[in-house]
Parts: C-alpha cells; structure tokens; sequence
C-alpha cells in the first residue's frame, strides 16, 4: 500500500519542478526569503527573552499567549523554511523523518489561528466582564488552553499518522519528497484534512468575529476606561487581519496544483515562492510588530535588549 495516494496533479507538480535549473536570480530570491526568516527568528528569540525577563509579563495571562505565539511562529518558521528548501532541491527524506518535520510544520501552522482565539476570547472577557476577568482569566487556565490549542492542532496528523504506520509499517521506512500530501495512502486522508480544517477556519472565524463586534459594541457603550476597550478593538481587528492572511494559505495550494497542470515551469516556482513570503512568512513576523511593539510596557524593554543592553533600562514595568 507504500504511496497508494499520489495524486497525478502532485506528480505532475514535481516533474515540472524538476526540469527548472535555479537561475542566479531565483537563488538571490530564496536567499533573501531565509534570511528574513532567521532575522524575525531572532527577533522573537529577543521578545520572548524581554516578556521571560520581568515576572509580571511571565504571570499575565494575555503575555503568556503572546510568549505562545512568539515561540510557535518561530518553529512554523523554522520547519517551513526547511520543508521549502527540501522542496526546492527535490531532496528524498525517510518518511518517518519527513512525517517529524511536517507534523511540526503542520501543528505550529494549526496553532497560530487558536492562539489568536484565545487571545481574542482573553481581550472580550477583559472588556466586557471586567469585574470577574481575573477570576475567569487565570494563569492555570491559561497553561490549560495553550495546551488544548497544541492538542487541537497536532491531533488530526497524528491519527494520519497512526493510520499509516498500522496499515503500511513499511512506508515509514521508505524514501519520498518531503511535503505534506506524500505522508498520505489514501485518498480520503486527503478528504478529511479538507473537511476537518473548512471547520477548524470557520469556527475560529466565528470566535473572533464575534469577540471583535461584542468589544465593538461594548467600546462605544461604555462610559469610563475607553481608552483601553479601543485599544482592545483594535487588537481583536489585527487579530481577524492575521487570520485573513492564514486563510489564504488554502487559496495559494489552489493556485499552485491549477500552475502545475498548466505546465508552466516558472509560474510554479514563482507561486511557491510568493506563497513561502506572503502567506507563510508574513503573518508570523507580523505577530512581534503588532503585539509586543504597540505595547508600552514591553517596547521599551524589548528596545533595550534588541540593542544589547546598551543605554538605559527601565526598572519598572506597568501593566494595564
């Protein structure tokens, strides 16, 4: 049963792909793609070092989520990068190696969107029930939902996974093109991933929209602290922007099986790496410029260390 489910579209794909030589162009385009992965790899590196370095941030419930979504997007970015770098030199792995790379690729790529719900859900009982927000946000039930968020987004692939080694043990011990449609041997794996992430978009979707309009709503009612209920909206707003820009990830698979058909070499190439930039890149350096830099409590901290502690250091912090 050893790669039952090649679809012919995906061979076609990599046979088109194999008959492109990198130009010196191309290359100098990857190179500047990587690059920026490690440069915003360090820098949440930086952010996550700055919120670890005050209590009060390591206690909050909304910073431990920012710490969450600093540490998974800088994994997204580092198995992403590997996983397009093997695509781009058609380099064969073990399967049970590639299937250790994709799951976390996958897993991080699954997060991003809960964490965001989360965090929205944090903001909407910060707001519009400030009197029990310490009561319903607390720093165990905050470690709890993180742990459901990685639950939630590892548990479809690990039962691929489980399905593949009982049916065929000896596939995992076989060489393939690392991408994520190879760890499949049957058709309606495929189908079920479709089906299970339509659901898991939608209902994150109908999480944020609805704490961004109750925060809306409750922002123009409220009489007094409309400062910080704007400054919420906002938030909750950037948050629907990034979950935006993670569904257009769906789009771009679309749009690069419908080139590979077509037979255009460097289209594909072209797709794979806007697709690599835009959609998997960009949202996730996104997250330490709208979230710890707006912030006044850590921007100043994070500006201290980012310039190797060098100049002057602010010794208290405060916590709105």
């Amino acid at each position: 049963m050893s790669g039952t489910y090649n679809s012919s579209t995906e061979i076609l794909f990599v046979q088109q792909i194999i008959q492109v030589v990198l130009t010196e162009g191309q290359i100098m385009k990857v190179i500047f793609a990587i690059l920026m992965s490690i440069f915003f790899i360090c820098f949440n590196v930086i952010m996550v070092f700055t919120l670890w370095s005050k209590p009060i941030f390591r206690e909050t419930p909304r910073y431990i989520l920012f710490i969450n979504m600093l540490i998974n997007d800088s994994i997204q970015l580092l198995f992403t990068s590997m996983l397009y770098i093997f695509s781009l030199i058609l380099l064969q792995l073990v399967t049970a190696t590639c299937a250790f790379i994709v799951f976390v690729s996958v897993t991080t790529f699954r997060n991003a969107p809960l964490n965001l719900a989360v965090m929205s859900l944090e903001r909407y009982v910060a707001i519009c029930f400030p009197l029990r927000h310490a009561e319903l946000a607390t720093q165990k039930r905050t470690h709890i939902a993180i742990g459901v968020i990685w639950f939630i987004g590892s548990i479809n692939f690990i039962i691929d996974l489980f399905y593949v080694g009982v049916m065929d043990p000896k596939f995992l011990t076989s060489q393939i093109l690392c991408t994520r449609e190879r760890i499949f041997i049957t058709k309606w794996q495929a189908e079920a991933l479709q089906a299970f992430s339509i659901f898991y978009f939608v209902l994150v979707s109908v999480i944020i929209l609805f704490t961004y309009i109750s925060i809306l709503i409750t922002a123009r009612s409220i009489s007094s602290n409309k400062g910080s209920a704007a400054k919420a909206h906002k938030t909750v707003l950037l948050h629907l922007i990034q979950l935006v820009l993670c569904l257009t990830s769906f789009l771009y698979n679309i749009i690069e099986r419908a080139a590979a058909k077509v037979g255009n070499s460097k289209l594909i190439l072209d797709l794979q790496y806007l697709n690599y930039l835009f959609v998997l890149i960009l949202p996730r350096c996104l997250s330490p410029l709208i979230y710890g830099l707006r912030d006044e409590a850590v921007r100043p901290l994070f500006i201290y260390y980012f310039c190797c502690a060098t100049g002057k250091r602010r010794s208290t912090v405060n916590v709105h």
